[in-house]
């Protein structure tokens, strides 16, 4: 079957590209976006030898993708070896850290993902051989996903998700999205709505099973580090809010001032999504008195705003403070997850743009019975209330964390879902 214009295009332009594409890591790996000791990786020359026996392959784009998945990997681990590709830094990190332990003769390891050109793609697929693979959300690489198929590795959008503006997005490209949706044996989706659009796109089979997030374990935190924090804090009151944006911390700034006037010893923790983003965050606060943890900064009685520009402590944070606005809500990227301070029982103030995750939104700002905020004066009045009323803001914490229990068990249906496809190449 012939493809069509646009998935055509992109493989002759990306085979173009392939004798400038270790010049093109090299550039990225200066800026600290690539590994400098794992580029071979990206060529699709293995670090690794294959495991015997059967392979799944499972991919997440980043670091969120890759977390949802490790309830899956676990159980994944009973049948199979899992080959978990990424392609950031910190997610390789990360999983390095957290993939689960070898299960009998079954191992979990890491390579990164190889860049979308032919070449890279065959000597990937050449080594690793895999029997399955399950891509993890929205992350759809033409070459790598028809070049798969192609050699009949059984395939599965798994954690499906899109938005209504993606969908509309894509109608421009409607027979190549067609073409790429249609190479997966199966799609299982977060949500009715998102199952609607995908079968509109072309998908063959669609199930709804539900969020990997939502059985995802909760971020874990250095105790150490908690009580220090907790002793540098006392008994100041906290707003934290995490894994912001530009444009939204020009909110959290003016809504940090305002309860300032009712609270003076009050402490605003920002967590922005880019760590890279600390000095920008710095600058921004102006007179306000700051500290970078990034910079081996501590919180004194007169730190007004602490920046929390490190990696991976979002769990440390999120047992803090009672309660949080949640980034990603305020400016037009659909949210981040909503489920990681619901389930420490940390409150949750949002936006309106929780796309991402509709469902898991909802549950959650249903239960507290509020959270939606769209301003400054939002916010300002939503913590002032908590603020005042520790007791209100424990219970709001409880009932964030019952939200997003009922979100559970998707990784049981994932699992059922999955077992035809997975058993296919038994």
């Amino acid at each position: 079957m012939s493809l069509p214009l646009g998935l055509r295009t992109w493989r002759v332009v990306t085979g173009m590209a392939s004798p400038f594409a270790r010049l093109l890591l090299r550039r990225r790996a200066t800026r600290d976006k690539e590994d400098w000791t794992r580029l071979n990786e990206r060529l699709g020359m293995a670090g690794l030898a294959r495991p015997p026996g059967r392979l799944v392959w499972v991919h997440g784009a980043s670091v969120g993708e890759s977390l949802s998945a490790l309830p899956l990997i676990e159980k994944l681990l009973e049948h199979a070896s899992v080959l978990v590709t990424s392609g950031t830094v910190t997610s390789a990190a990360m999983m390095g850290q957290r993939l689960p332990p070898k299960n009998r003769d079954n191992v979990a390891l890491h390579q990164f993902v190889p860049l979308d050109m032919p070449g890279a793609v065959n000597r990937f697929l050449d080594h690793w051989k895999p029997d399955a693979g399950l891509f993890i959300e929205s992350d759809l690489w033409p070459n790598l996903i028809l070049s798969a198929a192609a050699r009949g590795v059984k395939l599965a959008l798994v954690n499906a998700r899109i938005s209504a503006r993606s969908a509309e997005r894509w109608g421009w490209a409607k027979r190549s999205m067609a073409r790429l949706l249609s190479s997966f044996d199966l799609v299982l989706a977060q949500d009715e709505d998102g199952a609607a659009r995908f079968r509109e796109l072309g998908a063959r089979h669609v199930e709804v099973v539900g969020s990997l997030k939502a059985d995802a374990p909760p971020w874990t935190c250095d105790e150490g580090a908690l009580a220090e924090l907790k002793q540098q804090i006392g008994s100041r009151p906290v707003v934290l809010a995490a894994q912001t944006h530009p444009g939204e911390d020009e909110t959290v700034l003016p809504a940090h001032d305002l309860l300032r006037a009712r609270f003076p010893d009050l402490l605003t923790i920002l967590v922005p999504r880019h760590t890279a983003r600390g000095a920008d965050l710095e600058m921004l606060c102006g007179s306000r008195a700051c500290k970078r943890r990034s910079a081996g900064g501590k919180i004194s009685s007169k730190t007004a705003v602490y920046i929390a520009d490190t990696m991976g402590e979002l769990g440390l944070f999120y047992r803090l403070a009672r309660f949080c606005f949640l980034g990603g809500t305020l400016v037009p990227l659909g949210g981040h997850n909503v489920l990681e301070p619901a389930v420490l029982h940390c409150a949750v103030l949002a936006g309106p743009n929780t796309a991402n995750a509709a469902s898991a939104f909802a549950a959650v700002l249903e239960a507290q019975q509020f959270g939606l905020v769209t301003s400054s004066a939002d916010i300002a009045r939503e913590a002032g209330r908590l603020l005042e009323n520790p007791a209100m803001a424990m219970a709001a914490g409880d009932a964030a964390a019952r939200g997003a229990a009922t979100q559970a068990g998707a990784v049981a249906r994932t699992v059922a879902a999955l077992a035809v496809l997975l058993d296919a190449r038994a």
